[in-house]
């Protein structure tokens, strides 16, 4: 059974100039037949025309529906041309990944307990405008294993 691709593309929408040739229809007919005879050199048969519709934004916050007239055209694949890999479903979707959660070995590594989250960890649900107070002993820590000799308590 042989394999087809297919391209669809926009019909036109005006006709185009000839000698000869005055009713915009006879107009419209030739820039038709323009297309599909140039889609035919390069190995596309004609199927059909189709009047599709296409949801689009209008505005901020609305959006139209817009019929569009295309026409879609076949040709027989040849073996050279490389098939479209196929997605596997486990690729398709992306794998989310939990975050992980340290529990402090000591008390003393617990942000709860220090100074300065002590007023983050009150949350009334109004963002502060103030800043918090103090460094928590977790950031204190990592300051000290990025840079041992400048350790500040």
């Amino acid at each position: 059974m042989p394999q087809y691709e297919y391209k669809v593309i926009s019909a036109p929408t005006r006709g185009i100039k000839a000698k000869g040739i005055k009713a915009p229809e006879d107009r419209f007919s030739l820039a038709l037949e323009d297309v599909m005879n140039q889609l035919a050199s390069e190995g596309w048969e004609y199927q059909r025309a189709e009047t599709l519709p296409s949801v689009e934004r209008s505005g901020l916050t609305s959006s139209t529906t817009n019929w569009r007239n295309v026409l879609v055209f076949r040709r027989v694949r040849s073996e050279a041309a490389p098939k479209a890999p196929a997605v596997e479903p486990e690729t398709a979707t992306p794998i989310r990944q939990e975050p992980v959660i340290v529990q402090p070995k000591t008390p003393e590594d617990d942000a709860s307990k220090s100074e300065g989250a002590s007023r983050m960890l009150s949350d009334n649900g109004v963002e502060e405008a103030s800043e918090v107070s103090g460094m928590t002993n977790s950031l204190k820590q990592l300051a000290a294993s990025r840079n041992p000799d400048k350790t500040e308590d």
